[in-house]
């Protein structure tokens, strides 16, 4: 499905990590002529990590969505009743967000997005990045890969010697997997290679 016209919610959660991998899929969604509407949790909003200071990442994401950002519960509520969003991503999806979105707990203006466009039985895309995803919270991606209009980007193991239970999503395919999510379909495959053997 084309993207153009269609208004995107882009949610962070704090993958800290991951954020360099994300931004370019971010600016993809923005090509292809879609309104994106940038949503953050506060640990994107609040701290500086070796991967970067929340203010550099908040700039950056302006920069590519000239949007701007919701910041709150507050801000993120009436995006159920006004219907704004055709499809909502969350990239990078940490395990906490996870486990949280799986038990329908509501605590941050990302999740708060999540739930009222579910609300309005239009699809959640989730790129995950989550070091427990083959551990305790193996029940919950399960649980959310059952649940009506929730998508996955397709995820693989990124690091199995040294982190075994870690998934990440393939973020390149974010833009792919709304153009299916739109069309109601899981893109296929969902579980790949993420990790290259070393020869």
């Amino acid at each position: 499905m084309n993207l153009k016209g269609k208004t995107i919610g882009f949610g962070l959660t704090g993958s800290h990590c991951t954020f360099e991998e994300v931004m370019p899929e971010m600016q993809k969604l923005k090509d292809a002529g879609a309104r994106v509407i940038p949503i953050v949790t506060h640990t994107l909003m609040t701290t500086d990590t070796k991967f970067g200071k929340s203010e550099d990442w908040l700039a950056q994401i302006k920069a590519i969505t000239n949007e701007d950002i919701i910041d709150s519960i507050v801000k993120a509520e009436p995006i159920g009743p006004s219907k704004l969003l055709d499809v909502m991503v969350i990239a990078p999806m940490t395990g906490n967000s996870t486990s949280k979105l799986a038990n329908a707990l509501t605590d941050s203006p990302v999740l708060m997005a999540t739930k009222a466009t579910l609300r309005n039985q239009r699809p959640v895309v989730l790129g995950i990045s989550t070091n427990d995803a083959l551990g305790l919270n193996a029940a919950n991606v399960a649980k959310l890969m059952n649940t009506k209009n929730i998508y996955f980007v397709p995820f693989g193991q990124d690091a199995p010697e040294k982190k075994p239970n870690s998934l990440v999503s393939r973020m390149e395919l974010i833009k792919e997997t709304c153009e299916q999510a739109l069309e109601g379909k899981q893109i296929q495959p969902m579980v790949v290679e993420k990790y290259k053997y070393l020869q």
